[in-house]
């Protein structure tokens, strides 16, 4: 019978446990936004609730390869998640700010 990960990674020793914690990292950092949503548990039906928009245009957003910083933003906040924009130099990192306050997401609760 299959056992369950969180099983199998209970009995990992703490240095195993790290790196497997170290890789899931960098492949949700590399994630589409279509992945993403998924990832968190998210339809697109959904996502498009909180963001009072029709499910098409959902599935339209997450194909494109260019849009604006505004409408991310939105998307991420709307999955519960903080955009934050970063510009990487040879020798520092500087955060670009700021990208102004997102609109509130609609709330799903009746």
């Amino acid at each position: 019978m299959a056992k369950k990960f969180s099983e199998l990674e209970a009995k990992m020793p703490p240095e195993a446990r790290a790196r497997v914690d170290k890789r899931v990292n960098e492949i949700l950092a590399e994630f589409a936004l279509a992945d993403l949503r998924r990832a968190l548990g998210f339809s697109q039906e959904e996502l498009a609730g909180l963001l009072d928009v029709k499910q098409p245009s959902i599935a339209k957003l997450e194909q494109r390869t260019d849009m604006y910083i505004s409408t991310l933003r939105e998307h991420i906040h709307a999955l519960g998640g903080e955009l934050v924009l970063i510009a990487r130099f040879p020798d520092r990192d500087v955060k670009i700010s700021p990208l102004g306050a997102p609109r509130p997401a609609r709330s799903t609760a009746a």
